[in-house]
């Protein structure tokens, strides 16, 4: 009986349909998912749709629709292209639904009940981009938001406040006791030392917002976006919680490693396993940002190369947690050279020397033993080692292939052909068995070419980009 294993993207932004960063953070988590239901875990992958933002009401005014529809419309896109790009969550949440709405409720409360909020006055700089309060040394020189590059709002409004401070002991000690809490480590050492620095209590409800979840027993005072969204972790299955796995983008790390753990603790809810933060793509050296207007479409690069060559690539080009800069001309070589010229290649050279040799072959396939240092890699989402491993596999299968030479020794000697195309056979079922996680159409295709009794060749797994 395996373990459980419960992994979570972010909660998305609805103003737009999601671009190539979301696909990131949205695949890593699935290769995860997929990688602990093949250890036999029970799994529970979490991702959905944050729509109690402004940023979602000024994105329905600009198109001229109603909220309510706006979001019904752009949280079914979202599952449509989740579902188009093979994504295989358990549960999709969104935070207008009730039983969201029921569990901040509970958790709100909660924290209430625990004297952690109180009534205060809120004059400052907010940043509708990030859906935060920032302060003037977060700004650029021009004073905006260097992120959005915009002005934020000033902002004066008589709101309810988290006791944050009263949890930087707390949070302090947790980290100390618990290295691997927050990843990459210096995003780490980033947030330990912006603990350390000092923490300051925030507000955490709006006054003169209209749209979003009413604080329970507070008039006229709409809960904070993001204290509300950062409880869809719970609210879509309390009972899997504590998530042994966010994953979420760098810019929202604070978020995650410091509001969340406070509020968790305040209510009396344990702390999430690992918090794991991946860097930003840029195109050009700038951000891709849908604000910014330079989102790269990853339904259209999955039409035009393959789910799972845009998986691939976006895993083996960059160490997770690292930024890194997409090029469609670096995708098409390391689509040709890894893609097409390796392992489709070898597999249609295999399956030609099946069928040369006519060869008949167990189907009765043994599960191979995971390799330690692969389930390092992938349990400590070291990705790019990963796929280095499995590579290594697809070289040393070609290696044998260039020595042995086969296809002679099918007109020499057919049962010492038959040996080393059988050893080929057991090499490419268990790259198979690595692929899974990692690109899953591309097992299954292999899996039904090589079951067996007979192997016959195929269309390329992989057609050449010329």
């Amino acid at each position: 009986m395996g373990k459980s294993f419960f992994v979570t993207t972010p909660i998305y932004y609805i103003n737009d349909v999601p671009h190539i960063g979301h696909v990131y953070a949205t695949f890593a988590a699935d290769i995860l998912a997929r990688y602990h239901r093949q250890k036999g875990d029970e799994t529970f992958f979490l991702t959905g749709t944050d729509e109690n933002s402004q940023k979602t009401v000024i994105a329905a005014k600009k198109v001229g629709k109603d909220i309510v529809p706006y979001t019904d419309e752009l949280a079914a896109k979202w599952q449509g292209i989740w579902k188009k790009l093979g994504v295989s969550n358990d549960d999709f949440i969104r935070t207008t639904e009730d039983r969201h709405k029921k569990v901040v409720a509970e958790i709100f409360e909660k924290i209430h009940k625990n004297g952690d909020l109180y009534k205060g006055r809120y004059e400052g700089l907010y940043c509708v981009g990030h859906e935060a309060f920032l302060k003037e040394d977060d700004l650029d020189e021009q004073g905006r938001c260097p992120d959005h590059q915009a002005k934020p709002d000033h902002i004066v409004e008589e709101n309810y406040f988290f006791k944050l401070s009263r949890y930087q002991d707390k949070l302090i000690q947790h980290f100390k006791n618990n290295l691997t809490f927050v990843e990459p480590k210096e995003r780490y050492n980033e947030i330990f030392n912006f603990i350390k620095s000092g923490l300051q209590d925030i507000s955490v409800t709006r006054q003169t917002q209209k749209w979003g979840i009413q604080a329970p027993k507070i008039a006229k005072q709409i809960i904070y976006v993001w204290f509300d969204a950062l409880i869809n972790y719970i609210s879509a299955n309390p009972k899997k919680w504590p998530a042994d796995v966010h994953i979420i983008g760098k810019d929202i790390l604070r978020f995650h490693a410091v509001i969340w753990p406070a509020m968790l603790i305040s209510a009396g809810y344990p702390l999430p396993k690992k918090i794991f933060a991946h860097g930003f793509f840029t195109i050009g050296g700038q951000k891709i940002s849908k604000s910014l207007g330079n989102a790269v479409e990853p339904v259209k690069i999955a039409d035009e190369y393959g789910i799972d060559a845009l998986r691939y690539f976006l895993f083996k080009e960059f160490p997770f947690g690292n930024d890194g800069d997409f090029s469609f001309e670096r995708l098409e070589e390391v689509y040709n050279a890894d893609l097409a010229n390796g392992l489709g290649n070898l597999v249609a050279r295999v399956t030609k020397l099946c069928e040369t040799a006519d060869l008949l072959v167990d189907q009765n396939v043994s599960k191979p033993k995971p390799d330690p240092s692969f389930t390092f890699a992938v349990e400590n989402l070291k990705f790019q080692e990963a796929l280095s491993f499995i590579w290594s596999k697809i070289t040393k299968a070609d290696q044998l292939i260039d020595q042995t030479k086969p296809w002679e020794l099918i007109k020499k000697d057919n049962q010492k052909a038959a040996q080393v195309i059988t050893s080929l056979i057991e090499q490419i079922r268990e790259i198979k068995a690595y692929l899974v996680p990692f690109l899953p159409e591309t097992a299954e295709k292999i899996e039904k070419q090589f079951k067996g009794p007979k192997i016959r060749s195929g269309v390329p797994l992989f057609p050449r980009i010329s």
